[in-house]
């Protein structure tokens, strides 16, 4: 048993789906990946999917091009997502303002990870849930595609559309209960 076996147990995708997505509209959650040298980022994410898509269970992430870890994604092919239910606010606040092309926020925040089982990305171990995923697709948001217009006006009036990165999730993890 390796290290993050023994602080998580490997659940099913779907697993805490609920808690997931209070806590992405609450607060948000850790979108992790590595650059070219092997340097970890995280940024803070509010919009996820999980779901099933050519058999398999995906996790969609949204990312704007203009953010670093879009190239991140693209150049590893890799990320995990790191849910950490009501807590760790001051970093999912930093990690959403600040950029990884001017700072290294896992050492400016003392951000406690380790290698990713299944990928080799890391892990934030203070989190309650980790889902590790490989990227099978990427589409970019076409704006003639987008049909409300609300969503046009209120996310998009810059431009600056967002990738849509779908993850197989190649594991989940559940953080074991304290005893």
């Amino acid at each position: 048993m390796n290290a993050l076996e023994k602080k998580f147990r490997r659940i099913e995708p779907w697993v805490g789906l609920a808690e997931v997505q209070k806590q992405l509209h609450q607060g948000g959650a850790f979108l992790v990946s590595v650059d070219k040298t092997g340097r970890p980022n995280a940024m803070t994410i509010g919009w996820a999917l999980l779901g099933t898509a050519w058999y398999q269970p995906v996790l969609l992430v949204l990312v704007r091009p203009s953010r670093y870890t879009h190239g991140c994604l693209v150049y590893s092919g890799e990320f995990t997502v790191n849910v950490p239910f009501g807590k760790m606010e001051k970093e999912l606040e930093f990690c959403g303002e600040k950029s990884g092309r001017d700072v290294d926020k896992f050492r400016e925040l003392g951000l406690r990870w380790e290698k990713g089982r299944e990928v080799s990305v890391p892990v934030l171990t203070d989190c309650e849930l980790i889902y590790e995923c490989r990227v099978i697709a990427k589409v970019d948001v076409d704006p003639t595609e987008i049909i409300s217009q609300e969503v046009r006006t209120k996310y998009y009036a810059q431009g600056n559309l967002h990738t849509l990165f779908f993850g197989e999730v190649k594991a989940a993890w559940q953080a074991r209960p304290e005893s």
